[in-house]
């Protein structure tokens, strides 16, 4: 999982500047989706669907910050309200732990809120190294951290205690993946391994500018560039290790962003994005209910599933992600979920079926909703519903609501059931 990447980041959906050869090779090996979404244009309520298989019209985590309750807590000299997964919201990690897997997380989690109780170790994952937000030592430097959270545990990263600068986050996730990746000898004992890079999140700090550092670019360019480059790198490793191992035999990889690119909208980030075309045809940026916000790569590969289709268009969220995973280990899913298993369309063998709703809300600009149904795609912001046909206008410059309103009618029927009522995030 990448932070912040946007669609247009990655070379396999069009970066022209950046390099990722690494992550292209995977797509060209693999399969490809066009049309696959977060859950949410900003980090948190993206990864609570990814790992619970709600939508944010009903998962707990809905937004980054809650309008009210939850636990307060510091994010730099700010106060500010957080809620986290609760003890009773079942995860990926839970259901792969139930089907037999060794699970293990790595990097960022960003689901705990200001909740020390509220870690991958409470929610499935039998091992954990990365950062908590309810652990600010863990990420008071995001790329060059202090303190890491193993196990249970705040263990110290010496090389880069007192300010030093010696062990990039980036390369201490990939490190550690590929330990643990080690220890799965047992073939009888399948696993889990659920990896979260920083790259490319603000804020743009890099070892080096790696193969930019020559360019005719700004300086800001250079760095995100080789923020992307690093991240390209470490894919490259830990596949090289599956291939090495023999473990890619029988593994499938999934490559995803957690939502749009551009992670604040400051002037800074906003040239970044302008110059690489971070949302490459897609209208808007994180934070945003347009599909530059929220729609994302997905890339699969695996030598395990023979004869992969190179490219899909079959919708898809990170609420499909549960359902896929409970297909894939052959575990009956006994907990509701807002997904469908997207396994069928991953092996080629997905038929036409009846389009489905896929559903968002995000509360920072007020409150938004957004639905795929199909080709069509609709917003509504501040009370007004926006319809768009993405088969001819994937940039959503073109509001068609007026002419199509059977369109309009279905959308907003669905939406009279879409959510249920959020105790943080209460509309107004």
């Amino acid at each position: 999982m990448a932070d912040d990447l946007g669609y247009g980041d990655v070379g396999a959906y069009g970066q022209k500047l950046i390099l990722t050869p690494n992550i292209d090779q995977m797509a060209k090996e693999g399969l490809r989706f066009t049309d696959f979404y977060a859950g949410a244009p900003v980090c948190s309520p993206s990864r609570g669907s990814l790992l619970t298989g709600l939508n944010t019209g009903h998962a707990t985590i809905r937004g980054n910050n809650t309008i009210t309750g939850g636990i307060a807590g510091k994010k730099g000299k700010q106060t500010i309200n957080r809620t986290n997964l609760s003890p009773q919201d079942y995860t990926i990690g839970s259901l792969m732990h139930d089907a037999g897997y060794t699970t293990s997380l790595v990097g960022k989690w960003h689901v705990d809120g200001y909740d020390t109780l509220a870690t991958p170790l409470q929610h499935g994952f039998d091992k954990f190294s990365g950062w908590l937000v309810s652990y600010p030592e863990t990420y008071a430097s995001t790329y060059w951290p202090e303190k890491r959270y193993i196990d249970g545990k705040l263990v110290t990263i010496n090389e880069n205690v007192k300010g030093k600068r010696g062990y990039y986050e980036t390369n201490l996730c990939t490190d550690e993946a590929i330990e643990f990746l080690s220890t799965q000898k047992d073939a009888s004992k399948p696993f889990f391994l659920m990896l979260n890079f920083n790259n490319p999140h603000s804020p743009l700090e890099v070892p080096d500018q790696a193969i930019f550092a020559n360019k005719d670019w700004p300086e800001d360019m250079k760095t995100y560039a080789a923020m992307v480059y690093y991240m390209d790198k470490s894919v490259a490793r830990v596949k090289d290790y599956l291939i090495k191992s023999g473990l890619s035999k029988n593994t499938i990889v999934f490559f995803a962003s957690d939502n749009g690119p551009r992670s604040e909208p400051s002037t800074q980030l906003t040239a970044v994005s302008n110059f690489f075309d971070s949302n490459g045809l897609l209208k808007g940026h994180k934070r945003d209910m347009y599909d530059g916000g929220i729609r994302v790569p997905l890339i699969i590969w695996s030598p395990y599933l023979k004869k992969l289709p190179k490219m899909s268009n079959v919708p898809g969220y990170f609420a499909d992600i549960m359902p896929t995973f409970a297909e894939i280990a052959g575990k009956v899913l006994d907990h509701k979920t807002d997904g469908a298993s997207l396994y069928s369309a991953i092996k080629g063998t997905k038929t036409a079926g009846k389009d489905r709703f896929l559903y968002w809300e995000f509360f920072e600009n007020g409150f938004e909703q957004a639905v795929r149904y199909g080709k069509w795609k609709a917003v509504v912001r501040k009370s007004k519903l926006e319809l768009y046909n993405l088969q001819d206008d994937i940039g959503e410059k073109n509001d068609i609501a007026t002419l199509h309103p059977d369109i309009v009618k279905q959308i907003e029927t669905y939406l009279l059931t879409a959510r249920t009522d959020s105790p943080y995030w209460p509309v107004r």
